[in-house]
């Protein structure tokens, strides 16, 4: 079973669009990708130095929100169900939740024992038990010993996708620093148009599987422990795997090496039962770069294989990756509007599912104009079938950029991988930035 929430005891507030709505209370309809993931969460940190962060104090972090949630008053509304079962969100200004924590620890004591890890620095919220009275985002702000600070988001995936949640904070901090907000989302780039499945509700999507909720909680149940590790790859690492094992003729991104690299790790480990089929989790650039409202915008794609990952070579896996992908998103549709929006389901973990945020300008939010020393992101209410999430990592000295890779597994799965990405790929447990 998943844990139910486990609340610090930070100080609490609340904050609320600036603009009281009064009685003209407005409904805001979830669409069938946002009921999709309901029962999934994002949670971010951004950790800045000292030096980005002097003079200001917590008094400082809370009025940028006020505006901020006026742009998308349902980010601070609450969930109701219709008479059909149906969620939808009131836009009723309950506001968003703001944490406050002082650490004992400085940044890098922090970071030397919990790695890069999000727990302790991202209220831990889900939507329940009474689901109307349920904050939709956390935002908590964890000052250190040193000075440093820790920016933590928890987002409800029903809002939008991780590149939604990463503009919110991204308005957020510009806001603070007075500066104009970005226009749009940052939207990924040269992404291969995929195949399409049938449209048929014949072909189950295999991207989903229906959740069982612990009690009350919008938050699937699972068969095991499910647990996180962040590995750091650098640019030079990324380089030589790219020249290593993908053609010179063909463009290919990091995400499709790294993704094929831990695909063929963990059939491995699973061996006969090493998953041939998985799904890949991308943006949809259809949405056009004038959208600025928190959207669920993805595509979800299924890549089967008929011989094992694990015999694989890894060039081609990664040409599975890059040229094989068969878009869900219709027959996902029919599936959610075929049961009028009150089913359950994982998505993240209901096969191994790799999730391409590297495209995303996470390093654009910036306090008093300095960038994050570090970026994370994970999910929570991830299935057993696993999670791995691809994003950017900070500029090393070269003003390259490697990749955080954040994989979620069974606990026993996961020490295995470790094991194996140090022993056969040369990525270590923990890589300590700068």
């Amino acid at each position: 079973m998943s844990p139910l929430p486990n609340l610090d005891t930070s100080r609490i507030s609340t904050v609320v669009p600036a603009t009281p709505r009064g009685e003209e209370k407005s409904e805001y309809n979830l669409n069938y990708m946002d009921l999709l993931m309901k029962l999934h969460y994002i949670r971010s940190i951004h950790l800045f130095d000292s030096e980005a962060v002097q003079d200001l104090s917590f008094s400082d972090f809370k009025p940028p929100m006020f505006p901020l949630l006026d742009s998308c008053s349902h980010v601070a509304g609450r969930v109701r169900i219709s008479e059909s079962g149906r969620p939808f969100i009131k836009c009723n200004d309950a506001g968003v939740r703001i944490a406050e924590w002082q650490c004992e620890k400085s940044l890098r004591e922090w970071m030397d024992e919990k790695e890069y890890s999000i727990d302790g620095l991202v209220h831990d919220h889900v939507i329940g038990p009474d689901v109307e009275f349920s904050p939709l985002v956390f935002v908590k702000f964890t000052y250190f010993k040193c000075g440093g600070l820790s920016v933590g988001l928890s987002w409800a995936h029903i809002l939008g996708d991780a590149f939604s949640a990463f503009n919110f904070i991204t308005k957020w901090s510009h806001t603070l620093d007075a500066q104009a907000s970005p226009k749009s989302f940052h939207i990924p780039k040269n992404l291969t148009k995929p195949k399409f499945l049938s449209n048929s509700i014949s072909d189950y999507p295999i991207s989903v599987k229906k959740a069982t909720l612990v009690d009350n909680y919008w938050l699937p149940a699972n068969d095991s422990y499910v647990a996180t590790h962040t590995f750091y790859i650098t640019s030079k690492q990324l380089h030589h795997l790219a020249t290593t094992f993908t053609s010179t003729k063909t463009s290919t991104k990091y995400f499709e090496i790294v993704s094929a690299m831990i695909w063929k790790s963990i059939a491995q480990i699973r061996g006969d039962f090493g998953p041939r089929v998985v799904t890949v989790s991308t943006t949809n650039i259809s949405n056009g770069v004038e959208n600025e409202f928190p959207s669920n915008a993805l595509l979800l794609s299924r890549i089967e294989t008929k011989i094992s990952p694990g015999e694989s070579n890894l060039s081609e896996l990664v040409n599975l990756i890059a040229e094989n992908k068969m878009n869900e998103n219709h027959v996902l549709e029919k599936l959610l509007e075929g049961s009028e929006g009150k089913g359950d389901f994982i998505v993240y973990g209901a096969k191994l599912t790799f999730v391409d945020l590297e495209e995303g300008d996470f390093y654009g939010v910036k306090i008093n104009g300095k960038k994050p020393i570090m970026v994370n992101c994970d999910f929570r209410g991830v299935g057993d079938e696993g999670v791995v999430l691809v994003l950017p990592g900070p500029e090393d000295d070269d003003g390259n950029n490697g990749r955080m890779v954040t994989v979620s597994l069974p606990g026993k799965e996961l020490d295995q991988l470790k094991c194996i990405l140090e022993k056969e790929w040369g990525i270590q447990y923990y890589s300590r930035l700068g």
